[in-house]
């Protein structure tokens, strides 16, 4: 059975992007980038929601990212790729599959298959929603440094206590910490 992880950098406020959908808050050093590079090293299938997806492949596939980060724009270019959304046409990102309805029936289908382990990147809406289903095994919840003033925060409108168990914790040192929960 697969399981399905969730990978997402918040700010001491508990918030994964700005209001303006920005993330330039995010401190993303020498340590963190080694961090990205070994955690797609199991080639695990990357899932996004729309908005997450689109800034993700506005970046990965281009030169700067190559010439930036190149073991993590390869990483990412290569990595199967599944983007959820009602709105989205197409993928033209390598690799990608768009999945339009019933995300947490697919996903409960997804991982009852053998194959190789998915995990969400962003996309606090999916999250919110696989969360409340109980679909997600492991979280890594990257906190930066900072707090700002309006932002989304990474469990937004969710309807249920999340109730989790610290299986392990990083300090980077930019002042970022990592800290990795299960379900209890």
């Amino acid at each position: 059975m697969r399981k399905l992880s969730i990978f997402n950098f918040i700010t001491l406020n508990g918030f994964y992007k700005g209001s303006a959908e920005d993330t330039n808050w995010h401190k993303h050093g020498g340590e963190e980038a080694t961090y990205s590079e070994e955690s797609l090293k199991p080639g695990n299938i990357l899932l996004f929601g729309r908005v997450t997806y689109e800034m993700m492949a506005s970046f990965w596939p281009t030169p700067m990212a190559a010439q930036n980060f190149p073991i993590v724009a390869e990483g990412m270019n290569k990595s199967e790729k599944i983007v959820f959304s009602r709105t989205l046409k197409k993928a033209d990102w390598q690799n990608t599959k768009v999945i339009k309805e019933n995300i947490v029936e697919e996903v409960m289908k997804l991982k009852k298959l053998p194959g190789k382990d998915m995990t969400v990147l962003g996309s606090g809406s999916i999250i919110t929603q696989f969360a409340e289903h109980n679909l997600i095994d492991e979280y890594q919840i990257m906190i930066d440094p900072v707090a700002i003033g309006k932002g989304t925060p990474i469990f937004n409108n969710i309807k249920r206590e999340l109730d989790l168990k610290l299986t392990g914790s990083r300090t980077f040192k930019s002042g970022v910490i990592l800290l990795c929960y299960e379900p209890k």
